[in-house]
């Protein structure tokens, strides 16, 4: 009876060897895993570090520029999806010390006319192809970009312009918009 309890007893313990090792996580290359079990916290917050991801695409800068009354346009990402649009997104800041109202960033066509203190004068130049594209439109002239409140003093707004994709050849082009110096920007590809 002692040799049955003694053999249940090592099988019991050789299971739960067996599935907490299992359960321990990544093989660490031969080191000792009860090391891991005394210290998790510590483990833990190694292999977040090692995890973390780069910065949000959004938080990246890939262009900036300013232009007159000290307003600062950042691009921080311009995506490029298998859809077949390149999509532009970034901040604008005023930084003129008074109210600001981008009014003339909608563009001079006729179509924009509705389109008041937006994006939609906004272009991407490929300089190699040697082709402007304009901001998107929906059937009736929206354009497909960000419209804006005007700008308080020091405000700074996120925005978005999304364009026809330039050929997959073209890996920067230059945004344009208004009287804003051009940006030149990397194009990355989307999913």
């Amino acid at each position: 009876m002692k040799v049955r309890r003694a053999l249940t007893a090592v099988a019991i313990t050789s299971g739960l060897i067996l599935g907490v090792s299992a359960c321990g996580g990544e093989d660490k290359g031969g080191e000792d895993k009860t090391s891991s079990e005394s210290s998790p916290a510590k483990d833990d917050k190694q292999s977040k570090e090692k995890e973390e991801p780069e910065a949000p695409a959004e938080e990246k800068v890939l262009a900036e520029v300013t232009g007159g009354d000290n307003i600062t346009l950042t691009v921080n990402s311009a995506v490029r999806d298998q859809g077949g649009f390149l999509t532009v997104t970034g901040k604008v800041k005023n930084g003129s010390g008074k109210a600001w109202n981008p009014g003339n960033w909608r563009g001079d066509e006729k179509e924009l006319q509705k389109n008041a203190h937006s994006m939609a004068g906004a272009s991407v130049v490929d300089k190699a192809g040697k082709k402007r594209y304009l901001v998107l439109r929906d059937t009736e002239g929206r354009c497909l970009c960000t419209k804006f409140p005007a700008f308080m003093s020091d405000d700074e707004k996120t925005f978005f312009a999304q364009f026809p994709a330039p050929p997959e050849s073209a890996t920067t082009v230059d945004f344009q918009i208004a009287d804003m110096p051009p940006a030149s920007i990397e194009i990355s590809e989307g999913e």
